[in-house]
């Protein structure tokens, strides 16, 4: 079974450092012993603008042939004659971990810094065995952002009339940690294939867990990965659900509520909140827009002011938490409202109920996200759920030495993974309109101040023939 992975990012320079990234020297073949067969890991490709490494597991059937025990003197042919040694399977994933260690956990002792940067990579699995097909490894690898290409291979090449078999070529491409590429692999393809070489049992779950830290909890398909990956075992999955259902990525309820109000006790002189809440609608109403989601709407502020203008025909709020959800449905209920529409979800998964809105918001959200999901994140609005407009407000950082209470370096929330610059929020504004065809503006919401601006900025994207553009 081979799988191979491939990256020619400008922001990986020379592109060999990839070997650094997995510990594994690009000039040479290094073989390794498994109990189950040989593992093999070259380079077909290794130059300073590209680089590819190949994982070739080589299975021995005689070696796993010799694990059960004969019955009354007879061994099965099975054993011996079967798939395992040419599709991929749990016997890879179980190879990546042994190989592929440190760069599995996201680590790396020559080059940490590029261990958690996003990087544009290409992985191709040649024969990938799907029960389920095509659809099912889509609905799989395209919420966690990936392009994917599947082609069904035939039965056998030399009969046309025997149709195709159950395996698939797959080749994803996405800009992702590598640490995260590994563990998506590693989780998702015995869940393609649903089954494992091995006995189940609590330390699976374990397993599943470390290795789905950061983006299994908000997966769409989480329950069919945890079923499939535990081998149906219910009590197993009941577990993994269990603790894969507080999600791994937010603070718990407490900790966020009294955050949420540290920060607006910052910006309450300044009556942010609400400037900026004004702000948006103002910008929504400009843009004509009649249907808007609310990316990241909390307890659904932004929601009750575009709901008191009749203007806004189509309403919808999605958040990850529950509890704000909560809090939101008993604030609109009181309005006796029947436009509005509030789900759950997470904003670095494609959901198809995103799309078909005039006009997004995404109102002091993006900060909320870690550095390294932002990718996933404009892929799944400006890419996938594509509105004619979408806004989006994030705070100032040059404006935080005007707050008295805020200690100096310290961010506005404590949730906040960044905090931009005017210049790094222009420059990311720029590059994902360019990326996804859209033209852009920004300016300053809550007063300028001469040196540092103002305390939040907001870009307004124009999608070219979408609604509001």
């Amino acid at each position: 079974m081979l799988l191979t992975i491939s990256t020619n990012d400008p922001g990986l320079r020379p592109a060999t450092d990839l070997g650094y990234l997995l510990g594994k020297n690009p000039e040479r073949v290094q073989s390794f012993e498994l109990g189950f067969g040989q593992a093999h890991v070259f380079y077909p490709v290794a130059c300073a603008e590209q680089c590819t490494v190949a994982l070739l597991l080589d299975v021995d059937p005689v070696r796993l042939a010799r694990r059960p025990a004969e019955r009354d003197g007879y061994v099965p042919l099975e054993p011996y004659v079967n798939d395992r040694p040419y599709v991929a399977s749990s016997f890879l994933s179980v190879a990546m971990a042994q190989v592929f260690g440190s760069a599995l956990g996201g680590r790396s002792r020559e080059r940490p810094e590029r261990a958690v940067q996003a990087l544009a990579f290409e992985a191709r699995l040649e024969s990938l065995p799907c029960r389920g097909g095509r659809m099912l490894v889509e609905k799989l690898f395209a919420p966690l952002g990936y392009a994917v290409e599947v082609e069904r291979l035939p039965l056998d090449s030399r009969f046309p009339a025997w149709g195709d078999g159950p395996y698939h070529r797959v080749r994803l491409r996405g800009a992702v940690r590598l640490g995260e590429l590994l563990s998506h692999l590693y989780v998702l393809i015995p869940v393609l294939d649903d089954e494992k070489h091995y006995w189940v049992g609590d330390d699976e779950v374990e397993k599943l867990v470390r290795k789905g830290e950061g983006w299994l909890a908000t997966h769409p398909e989480r329950d069919l990965i945890a079923y499939r990956y535990l081998r149906h075992q219910r009590v197993l999955v009941r577990n993994a659900l269990e603790r894969l259902s507080i999600d791994e990525g937010a603070p718990p309820d407490a900790a966020d509520a009294e955050a949420a109000a540290a920060e607006e006790a910052v910006e309450k002189r300044l009556r942010l909140d609400q400037v900026r809440i004004e702000a948006v609608v103002a910008e929504l109403r400009a843009l004509g827009a009649h249907s808007v989601i609310d990316l990241g709407c909390g307890e659904g502020k932004l929601l009750r002011a575009l709901f008191r203008e009749k203007a806004f025909a189509r309403l919808a709020g999605v958040d990850v938490s529950l509890r704000a959800l909560e809090i939101a449905r008993q604030r609109l209920e009181r309005d006796r409202n029947d436009r509005i529409v509030l789900m759950q979800g997470a904003l670095t998964y494609r959901d198809e109920r995103f799309r078909g809105f005039d006009a997004a918001a995404l109102v002091e959200v993006i900060e909320h996200v870690d550095p390294s999901r932002l990718g996933a994140l404009e892929g799944v609005v400006f890419g996938d759920a594509r509105p004619g407009s979408v806004i989006v407000t994030t705070p100032n950082v040059e404006y935080n030495v005007l707050f008295e209470s805020l200690p100096a370096g310290r961010h506005r929330h404590a949730d906040h993974r960044f905090e931009w610059t005017r210049d790094e929020f222009a420059a990311w504004v720029s590059r994902t309109a360019a990326v996804h065809g859209y033209a852009a503006s920004i300016r300053g919401i809550g007063g300028e101040h001469p040196m540092h601006g103002a305390p939040t900025q907001m870009a307004v994207f124009r999608r070219a023939g979408g609604e509001g553009a």
